[in-house]
């Protein structure tokens, strides 16, 4: 095979109920995870149809900020995985389980570049305050996060949490009503350039296979850049940057269709390459 393809899920390939009020679709939808039994996340049935037709003849590797549990919750078609990876990178499963050794390569590194968990953990306690942070949450014990009323988040709060994060090591970014604390030393593209390696030394890919990759996010840029060729759709984190690169597409569609859009990419571009 010569092409790999890494995924964002949540707003690149998936669609909460808030996602899919902003961005209304008359598209028939496909049910991907569920919470006590409600819907949680979407895909239109067309997308949930390709990308199945898609998994079983090029490697797919879902790529997510979300821990290994909330991860566990997707049921997208596709599965099961012989490899994803979670916690932004830090966490890389094949067939399901954790990988021990790239975790301890990861907690090394993290630990050498700068502050600890605890530290950060701490540090960003002490600057929120509950009349607008509603959760504030460890993930993965490797990074850290908030859930804020964006109503009432103080305009400096991010450009002055940012600034210290840069300083210790670490990197702020915010996607929708969360605002992430990540070590600099995890990133996507990390991980999806080691699941590639692997691949090739299992004789999956060709040692010349190209990395085609989505995502809507900040912490999806470097994964984006790293690729032959990326796709993002027209919201979210980096459409609100205005976010471009040379060997970046932008959808036209915007919401659920979008990831339709992107779906139907990743078919014609694996096919091409």
């Amino acid at each position: 095979m010569n092409t790999l393809i890494a995924t964002d899920l949540d707003r690149t390939m998936i669609y909460s109920k808030a996602a899919l009020k902003a961005a209304p679709t008359n598209a028939p939808l496909r049910v991907v995870e569920l919470t006590k039994e409600k819907p949680v996340s979407h895909m239109t049935v067309a997308a949930a149809e390709l990308l199945h037709e898609l998994a079983l003849r090029t490697p797919l590797i879902p790529t997510t900020t979300r821990t290994i549990a909330q991860f566990k919750r997707i049921h997208m078609p596709g599965e099961p995985w012989r490899y994803a990876i979670t916690s932004n990178g830090g966490n890389i499963l094949v067939d399901g389980s954790p990988d021990e050794e790239w975790r301890a390569g990861v907690d090394a590194a993290t630990r050498a570049a700068g502050a600890s968990l605890d530290e950060v953990a701490a540090e960003l306690r002490s600057r929120i305050s509950d009349t607008w942070a509603d959760k504030f949450r460890i993930a993965d014990d490797m990074f850290c996060y908030l859930v804020v009323r964006l109503d009432r988040l103080p305009a400096d709060f991010l450009p002055q949490w940012g600034l210290w994060c840069s300083e210790n090591g670490w990197a702020a970014s915010q996607q929708g009503r969360k605002i992430y604390a990540m070590p600099a030393t995890i990133c996507k593209s990390f991980a999806v350039a080691e699941v590639r390696r692997r691949l090739v030394d299992e004789g999956v890919l060709e040692s010349g296979a190209k990395v085609l990759a989505a995502g809507d996010g900040a912490l999806d840029a470097e994964m984006l850049v790293a690729a032959d060729a990326g796709i993002r759709p027209r919201h979210g984190e980096l459409e609100a940057l205005d976010w471009q690169h040379p060997t970046v597409r932008v959808t036209d569609a915007s919401g659920v269709a979008a990831g339709e859009e992107i779906v139907r990419w990743f078919v014609e571009h694996s096919a091409t390459s």
